[in-house]
């Protein structure tokens, strides 16, 4: 039997200089494709959060595809993290650092309640700065996070670092 570890590593491909120079694209799309290391990836995510979490929130885009089933298999609602300006208001709004430049990340306001148990899941951990913008929504809107899960994880940037405070689980850490 195939690890899920194996599976994303069998299954990711490194795509150089995209979106900019320099950069190493992690492409989840041959693991999406392959529907039975999909579905094994969205069981590893999902298996200890049953139970533990009321909300999984997924961070745009490739974070909608894993958090969205793995919402479904918890039983629980799934809070989508948008660029600015496409959620209805009223949201709140972090801006954060990426590894090559800067972005926003908006959430509904009326997203989570004060107590609401979450989880946090993404494709990828690079510098960390899209999870802590993400944390900090979740918690200015009272929720408790529970876990991040993230697909892969590209240790040689220490994302980990600015998420310190938080459980933080990857299934891959490159």
């Amino acid at each position: 039997m195939t690890s899920p570890e194996q599976l994303v590593a069998a299954h990711v491909r490194d795509v150089p200089d995209w979106p900019l120079p320099g950069i190493v694209f992690k492409d989840i799309t041959p693991l999406l494709a392959d529907a039975e290391a999909f579905a094994a990836v969205l069981e590893a995510f999902a298996a200890p959060l049953r139970g533990k979490v009321d909300k999984v929130v997924g961070i745009e885009a490739r974070g909608f595809i894993l958090a969205a089933p793995v919402a479904v298999a918890c039983g629980a609602g799934f809070v989508p993290l948008r660029k600015r300006g496409k959620l209805p208001p009223p949201t709140f709004e972090e801006t954060y650092a990426l590894e090559y430049g800067t972005a926003t990340l908006e959430i509904s306001a009326a997203a989570l309640q004060p107590g609401d148990r979450v989880a946090v899941v993404d494709d990828v951990l690079a510098t960390g700065g899209t999870a802590e913008a993400a944390c900090a929504l979740v918690e200015r809107l009272g929720g408790e996070i529970v876990e991040l899960a993230m697909l892969i994880e590209l240790g040689f940037l220490n994302g980990r670092a600015r998420v310190a405070d938080r459980p933080l689980r990857s299934l891959v850490t490159l």
